[in-house]
């Protein structure tokens, strides 16, 4: 049987930061009483009209143009049924057909729509120790019932776990920039669903899905999509057949539970809402969306990438705006030092020393951009050393001041093979002291030298520079 590959494609809801339910003047809450933030129009009541947030709407253009989607000159609110006990009107106001936005995309992956709809009530499952009149029961709190959100579903185009999990945490970071919502998963403002198949590697038809409902947190996102396929080419390379459903994964353990069986399209009796009217955004609204947006994730990261660094490291700066600013400071003042090495400096000696201490960012320290860029300038010129380097960034972080100053007064200056011969007098007394390591070096065991650069090193309290230790050792043994 040919390899089988997987197919991926998330549905993303953001919750977004307004502070007014979709269709009521319900202020949005997390946390407070149940049911202390309800209306007759969230609660179902007869004869309630809804009536659109215009702010949300706003947010959602904002979306729309982040992703480049093309958005709808007149876009309408469907009503999608289906009953639960936290639906109390038997309907979700979604949009089906003519959504706000459509096509769009975000890095490599395609942007299907992205649309308004009102996320429903929460349920509360009570368990034995909470039983009401002798049985256990599910209570809904409808304070969540009208929330604003804005659902994004894309194009199958992911081919794996880690690949869909970093992408859902590109489109995170570039929802929080655009400042429209906090997509905080623990409070559960950005949910995220997977739908799941497999196929032969390399063929373009698809195979039968399934949804991975509600994932809280990219690690379990991935840890569910690929117990998902694990699952399904097990199925297929025994022969069965995928049946379409719903299915929660347990991060505890690791399991999948089939939920339901999938709904298609025509189970949720889509139709027009006859109690609002259709959206139609002006200029100004568009132009205010274009103008609102902040240099977004995926723009910063091309331009890194063009400025020599590596992906990883340029991912972790453009989901940093406050760092990555700090970065472009350091560079500006750093003059001869290439920005890949500053940036290795920001998100690796300087971020490791922060957490070290306090946890906190690189903007907030005691490390000003022009110090830290004098630094990497003194290490990157051999003024001193690496080790040095670090000594000196630890004084920065607990004092401030000035790295010039920090060396003069800890004694930290490069040591040189100059013509005191100080270097070499240390080179030649720790091959003396270490005769087993110097023969292993002489008999063609480089690894063995590594003994003898760290005991130099240990010498010269890490003054000398590691290239030139290497040099003369290797001159004094004859190797």
């Amino acid at each position: 049987m040919a390899e089988l590959e997987a197919v991926i494609g998330l549905e993303i809801h953001v919750q977004l930061a307004t502070r007014t339910k979709m269709f009521c003047g319900c202020e949005l809450s997390f946390g407070d009483e149940p049911n202390t933030h309800t209306c007759p129009v969230c609660l179902a009541h007869p004869g309630s009209l809804p009536v659109p947030n215009e702010k949300a709407i706003r947010y959602a253009l904002q979306i729309g143009t982040a992703l480049e989607c093309e958005i709808a000159p007149r876009s309408i609110f469907h009503r999608k049924n289906y009953f639960y006990p936290d639906n109390p009107k038997a309907y979700q106001i979604s949009q089906y057909d003519i959504p706000i936005c459509g096509a769009g995309k975000l890095g490599e992956v395609r942007i299907t729509r992205a649309h308004l709809e009102e996320d429903a009530a929460k349920t509360i499952h009570v368990g034995s120790s909470g039983r009401i009149h002798g049985s256990a029961a599910s209570l809904v709190d409808f304070n969540r019932a009208g929330t604003p959100l804005v659902e994004i579903v894309t194009e199958p185009d992911l081919r794996g776990a880690a690949e869909a999990a970093e992408w859902a945490r590109l489109l995170r970071e570039t929802v929080r920039q655009l400042g429209v919502s906090d997509v905080n998963m623990e409070e559960g403002s950005l949910r995220v669903d997977a739908n799941v198949s497999v196929r032969p590697a390399g063929s373009e038809t698809l195979g039968t899905k399934t949804e991975l409902k509600n994932m809280n947190s990219f690690r379990f996102l991935q840890r569910g999509i690929e117990a998902e396929f694990e699952r399904q080419r097990a199925l297929v390379e025994a022969g069965g057949t995928v049946e379409q459903e719903t299915l929660h994964f347990d991060p505890v353990s690791g399991s999948l539970t089939s939920l339901r069986s999938k709904e298609e399209e025509h189970d949720y009796r889509y139709f027009p809402e006859p109690d609002l009217v259709p959206i139609v955004p002006s200029e100004a609204m568009l132009r205010e969306a274009r103008e609102a947006l902040p240099e977004l994730p995926a723009a910063r990261i091309e331009r890194y990438l063009g400025m020599g660094l590596a992906h990883d490291v340029a991912a972790t700066l453009a989901g940093d705006p406050q760092t990555a600013e700090y970065f472009e400071q350091v560079v500006g003042e750093a003059e001869v030092v290439e920005p890949r090495v500053v940036a290795n400096w920001v998100t690796g000696e300087l971020a490791g020393e922060l957490r070290a201490v306090d946890g906190g960012s690189a903007a907030e320290s005691k490390v000003t951009p022009a110090a830290l860029a004098a630094l990497v300038r003194m290490v990157a010129t051999k003024q001193i050393s690496h080790g040095s380097g670090k000594t000196v960034l630890a004084a920065l972080i607990a004092e401030g001041g000035e790295p010039q100053a920090i060396v003069e007064r800890e004694g930290l200056a490069q040591m040189a093979a100059g013509d005191d011969g100080e270097l070499a007098g240390i080179v030649a007394a720790v091959i003396e002291a270490d005769p087993a390591a110097a023969e292993q070096v002489r008999a063609g065991n480089g690894k063995a030298i590594g003994a003898l650069v760290g005991a130099v090193m240990r010498e010269t309290k890490g003054r000398a520079d590691g290239g030139e230790v290497n040099r003369l050792l290797r001159e004094q043994l004859g190797v």
